[in-house]
């Protein structure tokens, strides 16, 4: 019986603590419902613990603790698949991203050693040369 209660108030604590990781932003609500119906899908086990045994009864199992072990594997088996494909997801694009950012970096540095290179040759020139003329604070540069 003491097993019973601890079930029933563990789940308790599950669904409680679900809860206040959804109120701090701390899990994806997507998470939370599967957590959250873990949670109450125990619930009532740990306070009613021979309806685990007619449920296995019902199923043909012989008694409820090898269903709830063969449950419990079952459901972390496919936790692992998921969170297995949500890692491959974020590695392909975390690789994306950083090419891009490879990219935009080159991109950079290209012009940054092009704006360079300009005002290398502005100062070379000087600024009373008809090719660049002479130009304000605040005036823009247009491209042509």
């Amino acid at each position: 019986m003491k097993l019973a209660i601890l079930t029933g108030v563990t789940a308790l604590l599950l669904i409680v603590f679900i809860f206040e990781l959804l109120r701090r932003r701390q899990l994806r609500e997507k998470y939370a419902v599967l957590w959250l119906v873990v949670g109450l899908l125990t619930l009532p086990f740990g306070f009613f613990p021979e309806s685990v045994n007619d449920v296995a009864r019902h199923l043909g199992v012989k008694n409820g603790a090898s269903l709830v072990l063969f449950s419990a594997v079952v459901f972390l088996l496919m936790v692992c698949i998921h969170l297995s494909w949500e890692a491959s997801q974020l590695e392909d694009e975390t690789r994306t991203l950083a090419e891009e950012v490879a990219l935009i970096r080159t991109e950079l540095r290209e012009m940054k050693q092009d704006l360079a290179d300009v005002k290398r040759q502005q100062a070379e020139i000087g600024p009373t040369h008809p090719d660049f003329p002479l130009q304000r604070e605040g005036d823009r540069v247009h491209d042509h």
